[in-house]
């Protein structure tokens, strides 16, 4: 396994952007011809995963609270974490244009340098509170891009971080309008994953936009856990139970689970 912390200059954001990619080790071949060279192989890129972080956080804070380094290695994908600040993973009027940064410049950068998939059959996202948000609003902007969507006690009402002016300006940053857009457009919304505490202070929120996708017909995932609030334990709970549901159909899930 692999975990490299880099330093990019974004052209998008016009400054330096951190990140944290976690890569799983190669597998070596299970025999060899007499003769031929021993190396370790990659037979095709890795699946990818990109987890956004909470309110506060930062590109190195899902490894410093749950295990996603051991995860990602035992589930064989590869995992891209950023620092978004607080900027809910989305244009900025004004200037931090982080949803074109994550949408269009962060997965040429990482495909182009690292050995991850460009396949939107192989490609996730995924995070919590304000990262779940991110993944939402991501994740129907461009359904499509995604094999599933993760959302771990989100902050899905765009309300909580935004004036009603600026919802009124720009009503894509509503996850139900994106949603409802989608749907409309005859798109194929991807499998989705919800979950949350059932004492969290969002627990009611991200209920009422499961409810709405059952109403769709959305295949939708709802983990509802009793005894936990807004808290890491719950997350690195549930970003272990997100990669053994994901629907994965790379060459690695037909090996599955890696003993680490």
């Amino acid at each position: 396994m692999a975990k490299l912390q880099c330093n990019m200059i974004s052209y998008v954001l016009g400054r330096a952007v951190d990140i944290t990619l976690v890569i799983p080790s190669t597998t070596m071949p299970e025999s060899f011809s007499e003769g031929e060279e021993k190396r370790h192989i990659l037979p095709e890129p890795y699946p990818v995963l990109y987890l956004l972080h909470g309110m506060g956080n930062n590109h190195a804070t899902w490894c410093g609270y749950a295990g996603v380094e051991f995860y990602a290695e035992e589930h064989n994908i590869a995992v891209v974490m950023i620092s978004g600040e607080n900027k809910c993973y989305r244009n900025v009027p004004g200037g931090d244009n982080y949803f074109d940064f994550i949408s269009q410049e962060l997965p040429e950068f990482v495909t182009n340098y690292f050995p991850l998939s460009k396949d939107p059959a192989h490609t996730y996202i995924a995070g919590l509170s304000m990262g779940g948000y991110g993944a939402l609003l991501h994740g129907m902007s461009d359904p499509e891009r995604f094999a599933a969507i993760g959302s771990f006690s989100g902050a899905v009402d765009a309300s909580l971080n935004m004036s009603d002016e600026e919802l009124t300006a720009h009503p894509e940053l509503d996850i139900y309008y994106l949603t409802d857009r989608a749907l409309a457009a005859g798109k194929k919304i991807p499998p989705m994953y919800l979950a949350c505490g059932e004492d969290d202070f969002l627990y009611e929120m991200s209920g009422k936009y499961k409810d709405y996708l059952l109403r769709k017909h959305v295949d939708v995932t709802w983990e509802s856990v009793p005894g936990y609030t807004h808290e890491w334990r719950f997350w690195n709970m549930q970003i272990e139970q997100f990669l053994k549901w994901l629907p994965r159909t790379d060459g690695y899930a037909e090996k599955g689970v890696r003993k680490v």
